[in-house]
């Protein structure tokens, strides 16, 4: 299990809490289910279902900025990077440093090598550019991207490890770090709680122009501006195996909704799941779908990819940027 500070930070933002403990298990059958439903099919690939409604908050990868050395040609070398970047390739960059054992250096280089990200970069005033990279895989493999492109733009850019985001979040405004890849939706919220308290009404949602505006919003009061937001995403998702892909052709959420609400379908998620908006609540409300039963597992990690692969469950929650998933 790929366990990451951004992953715990959005689920808090999110809303699906705490994961469940390792070893949790069980099973809840809900009071009435109609339909017949899909049962699992095991298989060895998971497939993540498209979100086409929206139920996920945008939690797409973006670079912070300190607004003070925000010049063109620090964003511009940013926004190479998150031109680049879609979640298939997320993926694979976390598949090289998680599954493969590449360092994040080396995948970087060899991502940026792939997609010519240096190409037409045009240089910068210089200076030295301290970025911030959390103390997970992604993030660290993130701030090597985000150095290449800036020392490629005429900057002497380094990284060094964050710890959580209460504590980089005041580094990064003051300008002790300059630049941190981040995550726009849970960013959004941290920011808008921080500012406006705990019970505030939630600023980001599934759209990523109207989350990035809120961001932009409230960033720009407390001295952050931001690059593009890719098209990759960090943040909870649904996925069934392959062969069951397959057999019932689904490739959405609301695919999966029209074929396979019902009695032997199986949800598997964090103990939490039941209750949580953006877990089993939410794929009733905003799909429509039933389950006949729910297995209490871990969140994202790997009793719920196990649970898919030897045929226990129909659907998990996942993490969308999961290595294994590749």
């Amino acid at each position: 299990m790929r366990t990451t500070l951004g992953i715990v930070l959005s689920l808090a933002a999110l809303g699906l809490g705490a994961c469940g403990k390792e070893g949790s298990s069980g099973t809840a059958a809900p009071a009435s289910v109609s339909g017949a439903g899909c049962a699992p099919i095991a298989g060895e690939k998971l497939v993540v279902l498209d979100d086409d409604k929206k139920l996920q908050q945008a939690d797409n990868v973006i670079p912070a900025i300190n607004t003070k050395v925000a010049d063109p040609a620090i964003v511009a070398a940013l926004d190479k990077v998150s031109d680049a970047l879609t979640p298939e390739k997320l993926i694979a960059l976390n598949k090289a440093v998680d599954v493969d054992r590449k360092t994040s250096k080396v995948a970087a280089e060899d991502f940026a090598k792939a997609e010519n990200l240096t190409t037409g970069i045009e240089k910068g005033k210089g200076g030295a550019i301290k970025i911030g990279a959390a103390d997970f895989s992604e993030s660290a493999t993130l701030g090597a991207l985000y150095e290449i492109v800036l020392d490629a733009a005429g900057y002497d850019a380094s990284v060094q490890t964050i710890g959580k985001r209460e504590v980089y979040y005041g580094q990064l405004t003051k300008g002790d770090i300059q630049v941190v890849p981040e995550y726009a939706a849970t960013l959004t919220e941290f920011i808008n709680q921080s500012v406006n308290g705990k019970d505030t009404t939630p600023l980001a949602s599934g759209d990523v122009d109207k989350t990035v505006a809120a961001l932009k919003d409230l960033g720009g009061k407390q001295g952050l501006s931001f690059g593009k937001a890719s098209k990759a995403t960090d943040g909870n998702a649904f996925a069934v195996t392959a062969e069951f892909a397959a057999k019932h052709g689904v490739k959405t959420l609301s695919d999966f909704a029209a074929k396979c609400s019902g009695q032997d379908t199986v949800l598997g998620g964090p103990a939490e799941c039941p209750q949580r908006p953006f877990c089993q609540p939410g794929l009733q409300k905003t799909y429509g779908i039933q389950f006949g039963k729910v297995l209490s597992l871990d969140a994202g990690g790997p009793q719920s990819k196990d649970a898919l692969k030897k045929g226990s469950a129909s659907i998990v929650l996942v993490f969308s940027s999961d290595g294994s998933l590749g």
